[in-house]
């Protein structure tokens, strides 16, 4: 299926270059912005994803855009490379803001099929600590990326604490990451919704500066998605049911991102810079593997060329 967390942070080693993207201009949109945009697809109201997995009733205050609208949207207008919106469900957009413009962003919906994931303990979570952890491998690995000579991605903090409801089985945090020197640091919304299955992941990438506007827009996200009949958490069989390998804290560390490709998205192209970013996430992945290795008593096995 998608990519693991070791074969992704191999995959794509570049960092930060500065290429802006066409959302700045006309490149790569083969039309005008506004005929580009009208060929996105938007749609509005009740939203059923993937055949009834999960379901959106969106608000007036956002429109979606499906698989072919978001593949088109992220490489042509993003600058993605071919093939990074592979198993993305659709992305949201605010209805007042166009995805092309410096003020656009959007989130993006994918499903990780990792199976059901048990929330016992999550109450208990010392999420400080799992943020020194994870700012404490992230320096680690910066290290040796700054002899490869690429800059340094640094993990300033939570932007908003994890909070899990486990009575909507609904989880989201928020961090805030700075690229090398860049002033405006970049801010990394998730929201994950736990279900039978696996994990819908949905996933806001902006500048600081937008903190507010994400916060109140994904406070919304978290109030429409649902997954279907069927498919919901409750519905677990145990037994029968596949059960995922980590648990709530593994979600925040990042496992299920890194797994489903989000950090080949170009996301970045929605900052005030509006420079590419192609990779600058999957360097987050190196100290993802260590410590969920370290999390579940393992070593972590050394990556392969």
């Amino acid at each position: 299926m998608r990519p693991s967390i070791l074969s992704l942070a191999i995959s794509v080693c570049v960092a930060v270059t500065g290429v802006t993207t066409p959302a700045s201009g006309q490149e790569g949109l083969g039309s005008t912005r506004e005929e580009f945009e009208a060929k996105l697809g938007y749609q509005s109201g009740v939203i059923k994803l993937n055949n009834g997995l999960a379901t959106l009733d969106l608000p007036p205050t956002f429109r979606y855009i499906g698989p072919e609208g978001s593949k088109r949207l992220l490489e042509k207008a993003w600058g993605n490379p071919p093939g990074a919106a592979d198993g993305v469900l659709g992305m949201l957009v605010p209805s007042d803001i166009s995805p092309l413009s410096d003020s656009g962003w959007a989130v993006v919906v994918t499903f990780d099929e990792d199976g059901y994931v048990d929330d016992k303990g999550a109450e208990s979570i010392d999420y400080t600590k799992l943020l020194h952890e994870m700012q404490a491998s992230t320096s680690e690995d910066n290290k040796r990326r700054a002899k490869e000579g690429y800059e340094a991605v640094t993990l300033v903090g939570w932007a908003e604490p994890p909070t899990y409801n486990p009575t909507t089985h609904k989880l989201y945090w928020a961090k805030e990451l700075q690229f090398g020197d860049a002033p405006v640091h970049t801010l990394n919304y998730n929201v994950r919704v736990l279900g039978r299955r696996g994990v819908l992941v949905l996933n806001a990438v902006a500048g600081m500066p937008q903190l507010e506007e994400i916060r109140t827009s994904m406070t919304s996200v978290i109030s429409f998605v649902e997954f279907g009949e069927g498919h919901k958490y409750t519905d677990y069989v145990p037994g029968t049911d596949k059960l995922a390998t980590y648990g709530v804290a593994g979600l925040v560390a990042g496992v299920v991102a890194a797994k489903a490709g989000f950090f080949k998205l170009l996301l970045a192209g929605l900052l005030a810079a509006k420079k590419l970013i192609i990779i600058a996430f999957v360097a987050m992945s190196a100290f993802i593997r260590k410590w969920w290795a370290k999390f579940r008593g393992e070593e972590p096995a050394p990556p392969s060329a």
